[in-house]
């Protein structure tokens, strides 16, 4: 919980909300401490999707050779409690960035659990000290350089849908993001029903510094922030601590990292299904937080202001004039970034926060998948390839962007990446008519 000098309008913070619920169809939050209307909800419409029968089946994907299941494993473990699961993210040398193979682990996993009456919620946390660092984008770049780009296109496909399922899980979800989460990282996080935040925690969605844009879902939470935060998040790529994340919405809960023990212990005791139950669990045992002097929101006015311009110049022009006037530290940093990043990423990624503000979460998915192989395609550019090279694989950190000026990013490219798919390239494809959005 966060107490922020006794205001209770901050007690509003979407605990209890999937990001999955459209904008258009929101409703109001109760601030006086009662339960939610969108808790019962969650709860009245879960129980009625238990009994759609052969569900897993139209979800189904083809099941690995025992040899490859046993690789799975090792990538994603399970830890079983009483009457939850806990889906453990497992490669802490890697920042438990995500694979092809551990989307189709934890898909498989996910379905599972949903099917099984003895369990009532299910967790996720990563090992080591990330929670996750999202998708594996160096093994992207090989496959890349390979020709492999089917096996690039199979991870987006399972990686959303898998994100969907986590949007629209019968049963309730937490995310402990104890540690770096970032991407794809929060993408398999913020969908979910309870997100907790720690004092290790570190929230960036940094992708137009490697030349792709933010995706796994973000243009929806992102674009869901209050103002237009989700733009400054989205072109600068700009760290959230746990605090500021509880702050503006992303984390729904917060604990001190030495306590998530005694939080999982408790946790572990449960015998429910019932969303209340947990969140007034995370809410005892959770820790009190209070946004010090540098937290974001103090700048919110000012994001506002430079971010809300129409277009990419004109929010560099905003940012000049006001790191002219203030000299804060903030803005002459978030100039930097942008002038760092991929033209084109920035382009793109603004207008995808922008479309990602009238569309559901399943258009949101749909049309980032639609981004993401346009953006592998190499057609308009290299950037992707050679902003993780630049960044990741020789991290010379000079990536020759192409187009290498703002000036020179066309409509027309910028325009390709929201366009359809090939004549023999299906779209994503996300069974809605069986897993449609909390309402």
């Amino acid at each position: 919980m966060i107490d922020y000098n006794g205001f209770g309008v901050f007690r509003y913070i979407r605990r209890n909300l999937s990001f999955i619920t459209s904008r258009r169809l929101r409703k109001p939050y109760s601030t006086d401490g009662r339960r939610p209307a969108e808790m019962q909800r969650f709860r009245a419409l879960a129980s009625a999707r238990r009994s759609i029968p052969s569900l897993r089946r139209a979800l189904s994907t083809t099941r690995p050779s025992s040899a490859h299941d046993h690789a799975l494993q090792d990538e994603v473990l399970v830890e079983g409690k009483a009457a939850a699961r806990t889906a453990i993210l497992n490669r802490p040398s890697a920042l438990n960035a995500l694979t092809n193979s551990m989307g189709i682990r934890l898909k498989k996993l996910y379905e599972s659990w949903e099917d099984n009456p003895d369990i009532g919620f299910v967790l996720m946390k990563g090992s080591g000290k990330a929670f996750c660092a999202g998708g594996d984008v160096v093994t992207l770049y090989r496959l890349l350089n390979e020709g492999k780009v089917e096996n690039c296109k199979d991870f987006f496909r399972n990686l959303y849908m898998f994100i969907y399922i986590v949007g629209t899980y019968l049963k309730p979800h937490v995310a402990i993001m104890d540690g770096i989460t970032m991407g794809g990282g929060a993408g398999v996080s913020i969908p979910g029903t309870f997100r907790i935040a720690t004092d290790k925690t570190i929230f960036a969605t940094p992708e137009v510094h490697i030349g792709f844009h933010p995706d796994a879902g973000a243009s929806f939470y992102l674009s869901n922030l209050n103002g237009h935060l989700g733009e400054y998040l989205a072109l600068t790529g700009e760290k959230l601590n746990g605090v500021d994340m509880l702050a503006v919405g992303l984390a729904t809960n917060y604990s001190m990292s030495d306590r998530l023990d005694w939080v999982d212990e408790r946790l572990a005791k449960l015998m429910t299904d019932d969303p209340s139950e947990i969140d007034s669990t995370l809410a005892q045992y959770g820790d009190i937080v209070y946004p010090d002097k540098n937290s974001i929101v103090h700048r919110l006015e000012a994001i506002d202001k430079c971010f809300g311009h129409e277009t990419v110049e004109e929010i560099l022009d905003a940012l000049e004039t006001e790191a002219a006037r203030s000299n804060q530290d903030w803005c002459i940093s978030a100039l930097k970034k942008l002038k760092e990043a991929s033209p084109l990423s920035l382009k793109v990624s603004l207008r995808s926060i922008r479309e990602g503000r009238c569309q559901t979460f399943d258009e949101c998915l749909v049309r980032e998948y639609r981004m993401s192989l346009h953006g592998i395609s190499k057609l308009v550019s290299n950037d992707f390839c050679e902003g993780v090279r630049a960044r990741l694989v020789h991290k010379d950190l000079a990536p020759k962007w192409d187009p290498p000026v703002l000036e020179k990013v066309s409509e027309d490219m910028v325009d390709h990446y929201f366009s359809p798919l090939g004549e023999f390239e299906p779209d994503l494809k996300l069974p809605t008519h069986l897993r449609e959005a909390f309402i």
